[in-house]
């Protein structure tokens, strides 16, 4: 069954769908489990319904949050979940992908108080409680455009990603460069303890640098080559971070298991079987770091939001047709997630990417819990479309069809043209004018863009 749009009028059909094509989606019969706490060391997490970091695209300049920042976080917070797993916020000023990206630095960090104490007191006086705020570290490697230009600083040569943005052997960050990051990553860990975070998140995944480090089989000297060599920067960024770990700050991480590229161009992926998952890698790193490193929170992901967009999260619309149905990106995600949670059982896991089933995507989360392939779940677009997604779980046992994410992939637009991004759908009067703004410079873009 090729790619098709949601047009499923039950969860009948959706099953039946499912089964043609001989894939085990999970589902429950109701939502229950997902206002269940969730136990996470000295943790009580009220439910197990979280939001995805998704860039928004409207930082200040300087890197501090904007009107539009707060405004997203606050309706977030007010809307019930649980955990708010914050958008990529740069390390460094060189790694950002825009000028509009965050960036947590010693001279914004009064602006990142006020940020995250206004979400927490609006979750408290909300729902009776304030969400669990991760800060997500990042350096966008191959897709750094701190000049709105890009300017990839790449781990690798990658002749597929570079279809679609060029690079040559200039681009390579030094062994020198990346030991520098590591540092970096424990000092992004302090700021974000000082500006009222409860926990960091070390990213690798999505193809930013450390997800690209991970699959840089061909690079030479201490950071590629060998899988010790591929995780080093990771592991030796989240010791950095944990030098700031207590009682009340954790380090975590957002870990891409497979990249949907073959070897050796994808982590996750066969040496024998081109484009086959093969998740030893994943599963050995995800163990080392939860019973090495102390690690007892993490969220997994797939894919290249730029490259394999249908491997990350399959949609409706997006640049390309995907060669798969919706369905075969969900199962591989769900299922690959759990082949990680069953072998590491002690890793507390969140999973990632349901907004495809629209409606049904509530009961395809409480399914996934029920079997034990993942403890908890963020939504990233849905979030967009309804903030107020997990009250309406929570409380009222079903989610607002009136109101789930579509996944046409204008939000995804905004955010690779730079400009503030949310639901074009479900919040017109917001971000209906940037889209149009947008939609007037499309033409002007190569017909292969993916930001």
């Amino acid at each position: 069954m090729a790619h098709e749009k949601f047009h499923y009028k039950s969860l009948e059909e959706v099953m039946a769908a499912a089964g043609e094509l001989n894939l085990h989606l999970p589902f429950a019969k109701d939502t229950k489990v997902l206002a269940e706490p969730l136990k996470v060391r000295n943790l009580c997490l009220p439910n197990r319904l979280g939001i995805a970091p998704m860039e928004g695209a409207d930082s200040q300049a300087v890197g501090s949050p904007s009107g539009y920042t707060t405004r997203r976080y606050v309706r977030e917070a007010i809307g019930g979940s649980a955990v708010i797993w914050f958008e990529a916020i740069s390390i460094v000023e060189e790694g950002r992908s825009s000028k509009t990206q965050l960036l947590l630095t010693k001279d914004n960090l009064e602006n990142y108080k006020q940020l995250t104490k206004e979400i927490k007191e609006a979750g408290i006086k909300a729902n009776g409680f304030a969400p669990y705020l991760i800060m997500q570290a990042n350096h966008s490697g191959r897709y750094s455009n701190p000049d709105n230009q890009p300017a990839p600083m790449i781990a690798c040569r990658h002749p597929e990603l570079e279809k679609y943005r060029k690079a040559d052997d200039s681009c390579i960050v030094t062994d020198d460069y990346l030991k520098g990051l590591e540092e970096k990553f424990g000092e992004a860990a302090k700021l974000a303890r000082e500006a009222g975070f409860d926990a960091i998140d070390i990213k690798s995944c999505h193809g930013y640098l450390l997800a690209e480090l991970l699959s840089a089989y061909t690079r030479p000297g201490i950071y590629g080559g060998s899988y010790e060599n591929r995780t080093r920067l990771l592991k030796n960024g989240i010791q950095a971070a944990k030098v700031y770990e207590d009682d009340q700050f954790m380090v975590t991480s957002r870990l891409g298991i497979y990249d949907g590229y073959p070897y050796p161009y994808g982590f996750g992926a066969s040496e024998t079987s081109g484009m086959t998952p093969d998740l030893a890698e994943p599963i050995r790193l995800v163990k080392e770091l939860h019973q090495q490193y102390g690690m007892d929170m993490i969220d997994l992901t797939m894919g290249n939001p730029y490259a394999t967009t249908h491997v990350t999260r399959p949609f409706d619309a997006g640049k390309y047709v995907p060669d798969e149905h919706p369905f075969t990106g969900l199962d591989r995600m769900i299922n690959g997630i759990g082949a990680v949670k069953k072998t590491v059982p002690g890793m507390v896991v969140y999973g990632s990417a349901p907004s495809y089933l629209r409606q049904y995507a509530d009961l395809f989360t409480a399914g996934a819990v029920e079997k034990g392939l993942c403890d908890g779940m963020l939504f990233g677009r849905m979030a967009f479309a309804d903030p107020d997604f997990a009250n309406e779980i929570v409380k009222e046992g079903r989610i607002n069809p009136k109101r789930v994410c579509m996944t046409c992939g204008k939000c995804g637009d905004l955010i690779r043209a730079h400009k503030p991004t949310g639901c074009v759908i479900r919040d017109p009067e917001t971000f209906m004018p940037f889209y149009k703004e947008f939609a007037e410079t499309k033409s002007l873009l190569p017909a292969n863009f993916r930001g």
